[in-house]
């Protein structure tokens, strides 16, 4: 029996090499070490393995268990990091793309349970009144608690107009709130827009998708066209807004900046994972400046007064666009902290068709900041008004989440910023102090039409922007 088992643990941990071989362990490991293998405790982890499949109380199959140790290698590290088995890896691409299969929700992991990072605008999730910062801990009767990120999202996943109960921990609630989703192809429309008074524009961005820039441009055109004149103003929506695809966040930066001025640097420790990207096509389009698809836009939209607008829902592509504006003085920053991500993740296919999301770099600022468990902080204050947003949720941030990445440049105090007074909503009178279902009967859960009479935040943005349209004169 020893020997038998003594050879199992040689031939699995030859199998442990062949993976560690496989992800590239020989790059990751750098010149530190002179790039040995941990033999040793790559024994041990064959001796475990070997123990789970002789002892464990039921029968367990090789690829479960390797599979559940890559996820507990990746999920070890941060918490963006991430094995994708091949159905997870497709959905991801279908994603960048603008359309895939689910509820609508950006989605992390904290102390075991699923937490909301963002609703995405016009799903179910939205509609029905999911906020930034909900903690999910059942999926119909099955607890969370336990399941991986991937398992989780599985399950919330499914065939359309199939129906799936969600039980939603919420700051500020004395107890669980449920909802009832139907299951829908989300289709998200990435911008956004319209003219909210003759001269001033609003661009709303919900997310940075494979052809993000490309919309941005004919938005812009066509909001030209209705004006006629030149914009007096300009207010770009970033909130909840749960970031995407790098490329579409410098495409958006360079629509606003002057040509080859600094948006984002990344840092990590292989060459490939160092960038300076800039206002160039080369870093935004695929074809080229022969693609360019901000060529022709009103040159008018490098000097226009701009409001850009963000709170704790605003993540990842989303601070890099808000902090390069903010660091070439080009644009006001309005709202509340941003959420914080500011690292690199890279999707390195595997050869069996799944894929690891691994976190390769940090995101830095025009300004050298860094964004990693920070985020933007605005240069205005705005908190939300009468009707609350998905951002009055938990409140959690980067900052917050287990295993975060630590900001390298820690800095002293943030910059002074102004600050607008949030307004508190008049009291509701109760119906006979009837005990009703929040999750149905609440108005804090009806979405807020963004840039709506009814949005405090984007008044206060097309109020500034009137302001300096006056001094300018």
């Amino acid at each position: 029996m020893r020997a038998k088992l003594e050879k199992f643990s040689l031939i699995a941990a030859g199998a442990i090499l062949g993976i560690m071989l496989s992800l590239n362990y020989s790059a990751v490991a750098d010149k530190e070490a002179n790039q040995q293998l941990p033999i040793d405790d790559l024994r041990a982890f064959a001796e475990v393995f070997g123990k789970i499949k002789n002892d464990y109380v039921e029968p367990v199959e090789d690829k479960k268990l390797i599979t559940e140790a890559i996820n507990g290698m990746l999920s070890g590290l941060d918490p963006h990091s991430a094995y994708l088995d091949a159905d997870a890896f497709k959905d991801l691409q279908a994603g960048t793309q603008g359309e895939f299969g689910g509820l609508g929700i950006e989605v992390g992991m904290e102390d075991g349970f699923v937490k909301v990072v963002s609703p995405i605008e016009d799903t179910p999730a939205y509609k029905a009144g999911l906020k930034a910062g909900d903690l999910i801990i059942k999926l119909d009767e099955t607890p969370v608690k336990g399941m991986t990120l991937n398992d989780a999202v599985k399950r919330m996943r499914g065939k359309p107009n199939t129906p799936i109960t969600l039980t939603v921990l919420r700051k500020g609630e004395s107890k669980a709130l449920t909802f009832t989703l139907t299951r829908a192809v989300i289709k998200t429309q990435s911008v956004k827009y319209k003219m909210s008074e003759p001269g001033y524009a609003y661009i709303r961005i919900t997310q940075f998708q494979e052809h993000t820039g490309e919309d941005l441009a004919k938005a812009i055109k066509a909001l030209r066209q209705e004006n006629k004149e030149p914009f007096k103003g300009l207010i770009l929506d970033l909130r909840n807004n749960p970031g995407g695809l790098l490329n579409a966040a410098v495409g958006v930066s360079s629509a606003f900046l002057p040509k080859n001025d600094l948006v984002v640097y990344t840092e990590g420790r292989t060459e490939d994972a160092k960038m300076r990207l800039t206002a160039d096509p080369e870093f935004y389009v695929k074809g080229g400046a022969s693609s360019d698809y901000l060529r022709d836009l009103p040159a008018e939209l490098k000097t226009v007064p701009m409001a850009v607008l963000i709170n704790g829902g605003s993540a990842s592509a989303s601070e890099i666009v808000a902090g390069a504006l903010q660091d070439h003085k080009r644009a006001i920053i309005m709202g509340t902290q941003s959420f914080g991500k500011g690292s690199v993740q890279t999707i390195l296919p595997m050869n069996n068709g799944t894929a690891i999301k691994l976190t390769t770099a940090r995101y830095f600022t025009p300004e050298g900041r860094s964004i990693q468990a920070k985020g933007i902080v605005p240069d205005i204050t705005v908190e939300e008004g009468t009707i609350s947003t998905a951002d009055n949720g938990l409140n959690l941030r980067e900052a917050d989440l287990t295993r975060h990445l630590l900001n390298p440049k820690e800095e002293g105090e943030a910059p002074p910023v102004m600050e607008l007074p949030k307004v508190t909503p008049e009291p509701k009178k109760e119906d006979n102090g009837a005990d009703k279902d929040k999750s149905k009967t609440d108005d804090s859960n009806v979405p807020m039409e963004p840039g709506s009479k009814s949005d405090y935040q984007f008044n206060q943005a097309l109020n500034l922007l009137k302001g300096l349209q006056i001094l300018r004169k």
